[in-house]
């Protein structure tokens, strides 16, 4: 059996390093597209980089602690596997307006936490439970500011859409076969990249903190959303097979191919995270905190 220890995420990309995941992104594009379609793509992540940090025009910097420029980081490395996997189990190309489409989208995906500069009150967590449809009002305003056609805004705001857990993605209207795949790649690499993080259990003390303020319902204390996590890694094992079809299966050919490792990685280290949950939730609500990997 193999030595599951030996294939951890975190050793083939140093994801607290949101510039090295931005080059392992244009690693896996350059091997389909020429370079100079990638500027576009990097053109954004620069503005995404001024946006987080406070430099941007009229916003103010990241203040959710979960939902940082991390969480972003990892989505966006996830989706841009999946669409590797996905053309090397298909040997079909994704159109390439397409798929930068895709990672703009991934890059702007979570833009809805982030306050303007007139907003004296709180932070972006208490956007929770409306910021994809501010993220989407930030990239409207974004796409027309570069000058990004009117489809070209619906395909990612579609896209964006596929990260709403309450929407039904079923009765979206997509204007093609492409954005519904990428749609669903974004929606799973938002799942894939918190949960397979190696630091998810720690960061999800950070959730609880977003979630109070931005009263969501259901959760009284830290060790309550401890809790109630294993129940959300049911639902989105459930979600990846029967809304988004499955597109995270496409990450294993990524790896297979990339790397030699005939895992999916994503799936490995989720299975792992739980484990570790669930030896913490045997610790009474007052020491829990001590089981973690690191001090929050």
């Amino acid at each position: 059996m193999a030595d599951l220890r030996r294939y951890q995420l975190a050793n083939l990309v140093d994801m607290n390093t949101p510039a090295a995941v931005f080059e392992e992104v244009k690693c896996n594009f350059v091997r389909y597209y020429d370079i100079c379609e990638f500027e576009d793509v990097r053109r954004t992540f620069g503005d995404f980089n001024d946006l987080f940090e406070g430099k941007y025009p009229g916003y103010k910097a990241c203040n959710t602690k979960y939902h940082d420029k991390i969480h972003t980081t990892d989505a966006l490395v996830s989706v841009s596997r999946l669409m590797d996997g996905y053309m090397v189990k298909t040997g079909h190309k994704i159109p390439v307006q397409k798929v930068k489409l895709a990672l703009i989208a991934t890059i702007l995906h979570d833009t809805g936490y982030i306050q303007t500069t007139g907003d004296k009150k709180g932070t972006g967590a208490k956007y929770t439970l409306f910021h994809v449809e501010r993220s989407i009002d930030f990239l409207r305003k974004y796409f027309r500011e570069r000058g990004y056609s009117r489809s070209d805004f619906l395909s990612a705001s579609k896209m964006i859409n596929c990260t709403g857990l309450g929407n039904k993605l079923d009765k979206m209207r997509f204007t093609s076969k492409w954005d519904k795949l990428l749609g669903h790649m974004l929606g799973a690499s938002d799942l894939l990249g918190q949960m397979a993080s190696r630091t998810y259990l720690e960061r999800l003390i950070y959730l609880y903190r977003e979630f109070k303020e931005g009263h969501v319902k259901g959760y009284d204390s830290e060790f309550t959303l401890l809790k109630k996590t294993l129940g959300f890694y049911e639902m989105t094992k459930k979600r990846l097979r029967e809304v988004l079809h499955n597109v995270d299966n496409y990450a294993l050919y990524h790896f297979r191919k990339r790397y030699r490792i005939n895992m999916n990685l994503y799936h490995v280290s989720m299975n792992r995270q739980i484990g570790y949950l669930n030896d913490i939730l045997k610790s009474k609500p007052k020491s829990f905190r001590a089981r973690l990997r690191r001090s929050i």
